[in-house]
């Protein structure tokens, strides 16, 4: 099956770059970085693109991140959400293509303390990023792109905080919290889709 699916995606990949319709397959690493006693938070994920125009793409993404809370608790956050990629400068095959991108997801947080797995609170939230990136060719069809965004959570907000070894993990309702994102990911244009 696996050698169909290369061999398939081989056969539907172009050669003329950046043109609308091109659809682009990758996986990504992100790293998260919050406040207060939350480690910065890595995960990783999946990533594809369709392109509407030369200067403007579409990203679809989904990932996972976890966090250590000062060694007493974790927190997991996953992402399922899109964001919009607009490209100011030459957009054809070359070393750099930089790029603004914003975007919506919706997310699913948990923070537990480890010692007391009951001891945990979660929510479902929406949330607004934006950012700047930039893709580096390696050849025209394979790319590797890194994004720093900041994504701000609409939503209740989840805070543990620690006294001793103690944790006390508190939900408040109604506001607006952020953290910053960096992404890498690795991608391949597999097929033209019009």
């Amino acid at each position: 099956m696996l050698k169909f699916v290369i061999i398939s995606a081989l056969f539907f990949t172009t050669m003329i770059y950046g043109e609308p319709g091109d659809f682009t397959l990758g996986g990504r690493t992100t790293l998260s970085t919050f406040g207060h006693d939350t480690s910065p938070g890595l995960g990783t994920g999946g990533v594809f693109r369709i392109r509407f125009f030369d200067s403007l793409n579409s990203e679809w993404f989904a990932d996972y991140v976890t966090s250590n809370i000062s060694d007493l608790a974790f927190r997991r956050d996953a992402h399922i959400g899109w964001s919009v990629l607009f490209y100011p400068f030459n957009t054809k095959p070359q070393s750099f293509v930089p790029y603004f991108l914003a975007g919506h997801c919706f997310d699913y947080t948990e923070v537990a303390a480890i010692k007391t797995t009951s001891n945990k609170v979660n929510r479902w939230s929406s949330a607004i990023q934006a950012g700047i990136g930039s893709h580096y060719y390696i050849t025209p069809d394979v790319d590797f792109s890194l994004t720093t965004q900041y994504m701000l959570h609409l939503g209740d907000d989840i805070h543990a905080e620690i006294n001793g070894n103690t944790v006390n993990i508190t939900r408040s309702s109604l506001s607006l919290e952020g953290h910053l994102l960096f992404t890498l990911s690795a991608n391949y244009r597999i097929l033209k889709l019009w």
